[in-house]
């Protein structure tokens, strides 16, 4: 087993989201790329939702989905892995929190916390974004935050869980 890895399976929940293009192609794209590496196994995949942009920056709405997955990557291998996947779809990194083909967040990796230079874990100010606790709780509804909450807790109070709607399709 590689330094990258880890003995024993750890769960964790990556945030998914596209708004250029075909969005429900780049996302089905990315969790097909996540299922194929050797050390991840999706476990459940939310529902896709249309939610407004984040940031100062005009642009579409976004799709955004939540998986779960349990991996023996450690948490920087599991980084790389979605950044390559990333890249692989052809994001590029040009404006913050602007338009995006694709991008796969490290939301929460087990009950591990870890700041390091390009990776905080759990992902910071995700208790504060309906994007990202919609999703999530529907599939990890007591997924620990990080803060002490749930994201079942956090989505209770979180402001504009009104602008989250389910895709159909």
């Amino acid at each position: 087993m590689s330094a990258a890895q880890h003995e024993d399976l750890v769960r964790a929940a990556l945030g998914l989201g596209s708004n250029i293009g075909d969005t429900l192609g780049h996302l089905e794209a990315a969790l097909a790329a996540l299922a194929a590496t050797p050390g991840i196994v999706v476990v459940a995949r939310s529902s896709d939702y249309r939610t407004p942009p984040w940031g100062p920056v005009p642009q579409d709405d976004y799709r955004n989905a939540c998986v779960v997955i349990e991996t023996r990557l450690s948490p920087r291998a599991l980084l790389d892995r979605c950044l390559e996947i990333e890249r692989g779809l052809g994001r590029v990194r040009d404006v913050r929190w602007g338009p995006r083909v694709i991008d796969i967040d490290v939301l929460i990796y087990g009950n591990t916390r870890i700041e390091e230079d390009g990776l905080t874990i759990p992902h910071p100010r995700m208790g504060e974004r309906a994007f990202v606790l919609v999703p999530l709780a529907e599939i990890w509804p007591d997924a620990p935050l990080g803060d002490g909450r749930t994201a079942r807790q956090a989505l209770a109070t979180c402001p504009g869980r009104d602008e989250v709607h389910p895709m159909r399709d």
